[in-house]
């Protein structure tokens, strides 16, 4: 069973830092794309950041040298360091993976943590 689980999430002031974990297991998670996406109210999921898994990263625009996806392969972990938070970061954020089997890419989803930016 594939199971991603996210933490580190909660309420922190304009310009504060947050650090987000997901622990996964059930897949080959040192070969898996790892990704973390987000959902602001009234608005649909988009990308914040990915790592493939020979380290190369892609970030959204809007948070390109204020976060910093990293992955430890021995702790089957992804992180997010979030820096120079905006009340326009607020927004649940998930977890994906992208595990290849079989010719097939299977994309799964932790059940999302809570980021709130407000003073």
């Amino acid at each position: 069973q594939v199971q991603l689980v996210e933490s580190g999430g909660g309420l922190v002031q304009p310009g504060g830092s947050l650090r987000l974990s997901c622990l996964a297991s059930g897949i080959t998670f040192s070969i898996s794309t790892m990704g973390w996406y987000r959902q602001p109210p009234g608005k649909q999921r988009e990308l914040v950041a990915t790592i493939t898994r020979d380290g190369n990263t892609n970030y959204a625009d809007s948070v390109k040298g204020r976060f910093t996806i990293s992955r430890d392969n021995a702790k089957n972990t992804v992180y997010l360091q979030m820096n120079s938070l905006k009340s326009e970061d607020t927004a649940v954020y998930y977890c994906n993976a992208d595990h290849p089997r079989d010719g097939t890419t299977f994309r799964y989803w932790g059940q999302g943590t809570q980021v709130t930016v407000s003073s």
